[in-house]
């Protein structure tokens, strides 16, 4: 992990300037921006800590203490813990309101303290008050959550912490995750279960797994703390964060891609096409994930075909499935071969054309909307020496193989036989 200890001299530069001139939201907007290894600046991580404080957090069944204490005292331990470039906030659900109006207590969600640089005094005070009351609106929680999270361009993360399911239907919070995670705002949400349930399980599951988040079952006061202290350090890792693009529906006027890690939401059925310019020289990597993160039908499968602009095939990646899987991933390569040109000349680049498919298809229960996330990984690097020869023999003509490897079985059966054929004239002759 990178620590950032100090701001960046231009952004300690803006805020002197900032304060000469009285603009107190620039400084604050300045001192949100931390030096990296290189000494320019970036953004901090943000992470919101969204806990469920509704009535049957008073369970005594963590360690001989309740679920609220045990989440007190884990909270208390990752503040302590929190990395300094961390901007932290923490939200509750079914905390206020106590009655029995479920319209009302549905709506029972507010940001205890908001995302910004941690007061570690002050957040503390703030989660002593806590006490068990009412609802569980995970939904409106997590709405609630990505809303306070909103801005800039950094790495974003919910850790939700619940013992139950949500109560406030027909506001499905796995619906409500796949349309964060559709937004492409790369915000990952991650939850914690208090209670080793079937129901609640498969409920956090498919939120975490909607944003590509982790699910974990917890029933011990050291188990929280000690992974709620991973997650909020995880975010201040220096990690690829995927860009979030809209393929083509032809390769005309696709995306034009270059070296990276890019999401996308595909329709179930549906084509989307990419652009990746490959110059003479290069490899051309490129692999496909697509989650299945609802229900689908049996029999599936995820097409990377790479193409010419005039449509012509050069290379494919299949893969096919039956049966549940949360993932399923295909990928492919091509070798542009390199080409001599006149010295000063730079040597033209082709466009290839990217398309991904997938079979999948859903009962008719389930919602197709939004669509499926996609994960594409793009690699340019230096080709083999000889790409086209790599090319052909690794692709075009396989049967060479074939063929070596019938010949080399064949000489050792006549080699055998006849070593076995003199053994026993040997022995007859003895």
């Amino acid at each position: 992990m990178i620590t950032r200890k100090r701001l960046a001299a231009g952004a300690c530069g803006t805020l002197l300037a900032a304060l000469a001139a009285g603009l107190l939201p620039a400084a604050a907007a300045a001192d949100d921006r931390l030096d990296t290894t290189e000494g320019a600046p970036t953004e901090a991580p943000k992470v919101e800590l969204v806990l469920d404080v509704s009535g049957s957090m008073r369970a005594r069944d963590i360690d001989g203490q309740s679920r609220m204490a045990a989440a007190k005292q884990a909270f208390n331990e990752v503040l302590d813990a929190t990395p300094e470039e961390v901007r932290l906030g923490i939200r509750t659900l079914g905390a206020d309101y106590a009655g029995s109006d479920k319209q009302l207590g549905c709506k029972d969600t507010r940001q205890l303290y908001p995302v910004g640089k941690l007061d570690r005094t002050e957040a503390k005070a703030a989660v002593a008050t806590l006490a068990p009351t009412g609802f569980t609106p995970v939904g409106p929680a997590l709405l609630g959550a990505a809303k306070d999270l909103e801005g800039g361009d950094t790495t974003r993360r919910i850790v939700l912490i619940t013992d139950g399911e949500d109560t406030c239907g027909p506001l499905d919070p796995c619906v409500v995750a796949r349309e964060i995670a559709a937004k492409g705002t790369s915000l990952v949400i991650d939850t914690l279960g208090l209670v080793p349930n079937a129901k609640i399980r498969q409920q956090l599951t498919c939120i975490a797994e909607a944003t590509g988040g982790t699910y974990t079952a917890v029933q011990h006061k050291d188990q929280l703390s000690q992974r709620v202290k991973q997650l909020v350090e995880r975010a201040a890792d220096p990690v690829v964060t995927p860009v979030a693009t809209k393929g083509g529906t032809s390769c005309t006027g696709a995306p034009k891609l270059g070296a990276g890690l890019y999401t996308d939401r595909e329709q179930f059925g549906e084509h989307r096409w990419y652009q990746v310019s490959v110059k003479p020289g290069q490899e051309l990597r490129a692999s496909v994930s697509v989650g299945a993160d609802r229900a689908v039908d049996n029999d599936y499968g995820v097409l990377v075909r790479a193409s010419t602009l005039s449509g012509r095939e050069i290379v494919r990646g299949q893969e096919s499935g039956d049966g549940r899987t949360d993932v399923i991933s295909s990928g492919l390569r091509y070798p542009k071969a390199d080409i001599e040109t006149e010295r000063g000349q730079e040597p033209p680049a082709e466009t290839v054309c990217l398309r991904v498919s997938s079979s999948f298809s859903a009962p008719p229960s389930v919602k197709t909307a939004p669509g499926l996330p996609v994960e594409l990984s793009i690699d340019l690097v230096d080709s083999p020496s000889n790409a086209s020869d790599v090319a052909s023999f690794g692709l075009g003509h396989g049967w060479w193989l074939l063929g070596v490897m019938a010949l080399v079985g064949l000489l050792a059966g006549l080699i055998t036989g006849w070593v076995s054929r003199w053994r026993v004239a040997v022995w007859r002759t003895n």
